[in-house]
């Protein structure tokens, strides 16, 4: 089974004001050019200071990645998965990931949830999209049919897959002490279930 990264990436996101500062920290500590493995110096660059190679001209930048999610159905029940890992350790939430490079939004959407569910998925329409400074990633939300596979729960990434009526959703509590990541997945969770409960 390939190694996968939980959706928000890397460390957990600080809340304090100091978080953008801690952002352009982790790009300035990118030491040697990718292209030609020539030391980085700095170079201000559409409005901001940026590692940058003086050697090629190749410029570092942080970019935020794309999280797919899917509010998959079969008959009137939504799939959940309950998370093992930050963020939202110990929360029930649509499956969801990182996009690889070499695959479209839709597909990494649906290779997320048969891994993490065992379920065969058709992505369907956009619903929504999530964005916050500062988070290093946009959500982005599908509509799913499932169309086969068996439930199968991917016990490294999540401790039980399940569906849930529309009066059997989970209420689960803001996270206390979460992530700017954790509070923007909450947010968007907590529609979702609305929506699905007013379908």
């Amino acid at each position: 089974m390939p190694t996968r990264r939980s959706f928000a990436g890397s460390a957990p996101i600080s809340q304090s004001p100091s978080h953008h500062e801690e952002l352009q920290d982790f790009a300035m500590h990118v030491n040697f050019c990718a292209r030609c493995s020539a030391e980085l110096t700095t170079r201000f660059e559409s409005g901001r200071d940026r590692p940058a190679c003086p050697e090629c001209g190749y410029i570092v930048y942080s970019n935020p990645t794309a999280v797919g999610i899917v509010v998959a159905t079969r008959g009137d029940k939504l799939l959940l998965v309950h998370r093992r890992h930050p963020p939202l350790a110990g929360y029930w939430a649509p499956p969801a990931g990182h996009i690889e490079f070499d695959e479209s939004i839709q597909e990494g959407t649906a290779r997320e949830a048969k891994e993490e569910t065992g379920f065969d998925v058709s992505i369907g329409r956009l619903l929504n999209v999530y964005s916050q400074a500062n988070t290093g990633v946009v959500l982005v939300v599908y509509d799913g049919q499932i169309i086969g596979g068996d439930m199968a729960a991917d016990e490294e990434e999540v401790m039980e897959v399940r569906f849930f009526g529309r009066d059997e959703l989970p209420r689960q509590p803001a996270p206390t002490n979460g992530t700017i990541v954790e509070r923007m997945f909450f947010q968007s969770i907590e529609e979702l279930f609305e929506d699905f409960r007013n379908r």
